[in-house]
């Protein structure tokens, strides 16, 4: 074989090899959810979030990358427009947790300070681990509700839940391997808890704890009328709550030589 086609054979393999580049950075942005106190709004963001994530560019085109995100949202029927959910009266905030595994595409090939464009739309979609724990303030103090057993629960409700997050985005090379961009995904969840609401209204008598009969049945607190019957409707009895992340991003990407061919 010819030495000059040893030498391009080489130059393509050592060039696949430092495509594969590593990269790692941070989120900012805001939370919301989608819910019992939010059945309508998919786009309603209620409090910060922020994450660190490392990253794995295969090419141009696909990656991986590992994100720990924190989040806070929540929601409150008092402030509905509807008159129903303003009668029921409850309210929650939930700080979640998240570790995710996310494989990204790209739509046009992007490697930063060596390839052809310098912005990209991208799509992603993984599977993770989401902690969760709603809570809710009561005469000026915090409660977790989670043991409460506010719908008449036999047992608490889970810790966690496993997610399946999806999302649009678009990255830009702002500087040499420095990178932003901008995404909003969404995480499929396997609990209808985020918020604490689900179901039906407890029968106070079974329960035992008094912040529980208080935290299961808010409507009365201004009125003295309650509504909350046990059996009746508390909840939308839907399977499951939803969440979304609307990130802000800087990274940087570790990139050696500029050995890229550009197509």
């Amino acid at each position: 074989m010819p030495k000059i086609v040893l030498l391009i054979l080489l130059l393509l393999a050592t060039c696949t090899l430092q495509a594969q580049t590593w990269e790692v950075g941070g989120t900012l942005g805001g939370a919301g959810y989608i819910g019992d106190l939010n059945p309508n709004n998919p786009v309603k963001i209620s409090g910060p979030s922020a994450g660190l994530f490392v990253k794995r560019n295969f090419d141009g085109y696909l990656s991986a990358r590992l994100t720990f995100s924190y989040a806070k949202f929540g929601a409150a029927d008092s402030t509905s427009s509807n008159q129903q959910f303003r009668d029921r009266n409850l309210s929650f905030t939930d700080g979640i947790k998240e570790l995710t595994a996310i494989g990204e595409f790209n739509f046009l090939k992007y490697i930063p300070d060596a390839g052809p464009n310098k912005f990209t739309p991208f799509i992603y979609a993984g599977i993770g681990i989401t902690a969760y724990a709603p809570h809710a303030e009561y005469n000026g103090h915090t409660y977790g509700l989670r043991q409460l057993k506010t719908e008449g629960q036999t047992a608490p409700y889970g810790t966690n839940t496993v997610v399946i997050p999806y999302g649009v985005g678009i990255k830009y090379n702002i500087y040499g391997k420095f990178n932003v961009g901008a995404d909003i995904g969404y995480r499929y969840t396997f609990t209808d808890y985020l918020d604490d609401v689900s179901g039906s209204y407890a029968d106070k008598n079974k329960l035992t704890s008094s912040y529980a009969k208080a935290l299961s049945d808010r409507s009365g607190e201004k009125t003295g009328i309650y509504i909350g019957t046990a059996g009746t409707q508390r909840g939308d009895f839907k399977p499951r709550d939803t969440y979304f992340l609307l990130n802000f991003t800087i990274s940087y990407t570790f990139v050696t030589q500029r050995c890229y061919f550009q197509n």
